[in-house]
């Protein structure tokens, strides 16, 4: 079986961390570089219900694409959230390993994750600078209604589910991708010629914006939960580690959380009814 700094070695290189932007924090959280490691465990989020859920599985390390400390700390005291986890982690000789940013611009990366969960054809990247997001085709256009409703059917369900702007009768058939917050991207996106773009977290203003600058090009937005488009690269990433394992002869066990950490947990549709 592999040490942990084999695992990470492997890991690095599939994502490698010098790729990370520099408000980042990528790497290894906690862990002994000497451990033997049997399972892993990928994750979006490094929140305590996962904690829970590697300590249940038996796993020796986990992989989330979002930092636990993304701003940094002067603590891991147990009297706060994010401390529990280090001290569950810790106590149960579990390491904690992040690829978030870095693994947004790898090659393959977060987004060629979610355009494969969309049965979509990737181009190449929207930001060829970067390597951030992706420009896509249908193999057949479909409406944009249409659109919407396999983003919603094939990426897992969340309280949100899945906002749309735009003619729903308007044809889709090239379509930018990105996983998580994209609408830094609407300029590259507008660029690219696409019919849709889809993405997460998209504010009011960019949203409005956009549709207003291309109201002749009848681009449609298609909003999913910042969780839901990130979660495809688990299941990715576990494949690729997979790979790895067996060119490598090593006894590793790989898997998935389906465990929903979308903070959301309802939704109503605003209005009074008829």
């Amino acid at each position: 079986m592999p040490r942990l700094s084999e695992v990470i070695a492997a890991l690095d290189a599939l994502w490698p961390p010098e790729r990370a932007e520099h408000w980042d924090a990528v790497g290894t959280v906690c862990g002994e570089p000497d451990a033997d490691v049997t399972r892993v465990l990928f994750a979006v989020d490094p929140v305590q219900e996962i904690a829970d859920e590697a300590i249940a599985l038996g796993a020796d390390l986990i992989v989330t694409h979002h930092p636990l400390y993304l701003r940094g700390t002067t603590t891991v005291a147990a009297s706060h959230f994010k401390g529990r986890v280090v001290h569950s982690l810790i106590k149960h000789d579990i390491a904690l390993h992040v690829a978030h940013t870095n693994a947004d611009t790898a090659d393959p990366g977060v987004s060629d994750a979610l355009a494969g969960a969309l049965d979509l054809r990737v181009t190449g990247p929207l930001d060829p600078e970067t390597g951030l997001g992706r420009v896509c085709e249908l193999d057949h256009p479909e409406t944009l209604r249409e659109f919407a409703a396999r983003a919603a059917k094939r990426l897992p369900a969340t309280a949100q589910g899945i906002r749309v702007a735009g003619d729903p009768n308007a044809t889709v058939r090239r379509v930018a991708v990105s996983g998580g917050s994209g609408d830094s991207l609407f300029d590259l996106v507008r660029a690219s010629g696409v019919d849709a773009y889809l993405t997460a977290d998209l504010r009011h203003h960019p949203a409005s914006e956009a549709t207003q600058q291309s109201a002749q090009s009848h681009l449609g937005l298609i909003d999913a939960a910042h969780w839901a488009t990130e979660w495809p690269w688990c299941e990715q990433a576990a494949a690729q580690l997979d790979e790895i394992s067996d060119r490598h002869g090593w006894d590793l066990r790989v898997h998935v959380s389906k465990t929903v950490t979308d903070p959301w947990s309802s939704h109503h549709t605003s209005g009074a009814p008829n």
